[in-house]
């Protein structure tokens, strides 16, 4: 057995076997921290297959941020998963009636695949001749499809501004800095003169 193959088996073992403590642990601080683990397999499966750029998204996107952002949201709200959990055998039914449909059809199509020795001769060359996978998607993204790029780029920005401008509500009340109504002020308006007697107080 060559490394690749190892390496293959290992990674994928551990993916599988973290996925499945996904969905079945019950603490949903432990289900986050083995989808991370998940996503850190599948990068190094994508890595084996020459896809860098995949597993690096993998790992700075859906680790860095999306699976860091759900275990705050999970460790700092205050949810009450036995609540939650109280509806589970009304739709335990119909959830197994789903998973057992995708089961069959999962078998299906794994019973009819099969893979050709000509199959592989004709799957084309994914990168150019001497440049990385990473090299040749960065210079198809800023040549061919920069104006679509950037374009994307916008649309995500007007989204989160959209989505923080929805959810922003000021409380009344509340004490707020205005900028131009300190740099309007004069000496006369931030500075109160009083002439006290001698020996009287304030």
């Amino acid at each position: 057995m060559t490394a690749a193959a190892l390496f293959f088996y290992l990674f994928s073992a551990v993916m599988i076997a973290s996925a499945f403590l996904v969905v079945t642990a019950r603490n949903p601080v432990h289900s986050v921290l083995f989808l991370i683990l998940a996503f850190v397999n599948a990068a190094g499966l994508f890595i084996l297959l020459g896809a860098e750029f995949l597993a690096m998204i993998l790992v700075v996107v859906y680790v860095g941020a999306v699976a860091v952002l759900f275990l705050f949201v999970v460790m700092m709200l205050d949810v009450d998963f036995a609540e939650l959990k109280q509806g589970f055998m009304q739709y335990l039914p119909i959830g197994a009636t789903i998973g057992g449909i995708v089961l069959l059809e999962l078998a299906f199509v794994l019973g009819s695949w099969s893979i050709g020795p000509v199959t592989t001769m004709h799957v084309p060359t994914p990168t150019p001749q001497g440049l990385s996978n990473t090299a040749a998607l960065g210079s198809v993204l800023y040549t061919q499809y920069f104006y679509l790029f950037e374009a994307s780029g916008l649309v995500l920005l007007t989204a989160m501004i959209g989505a923080i401008v929805l959810t922003l509500h000021h409380k009344v009340g509340v004490k707020r800095q205005s900028i131009e109504e300190q740099n309007a002020r004069t000496a006369k308006e931030a500075v109160e003169l009083k002439k006290v007697p001698s020996r009287a107080g304030i």
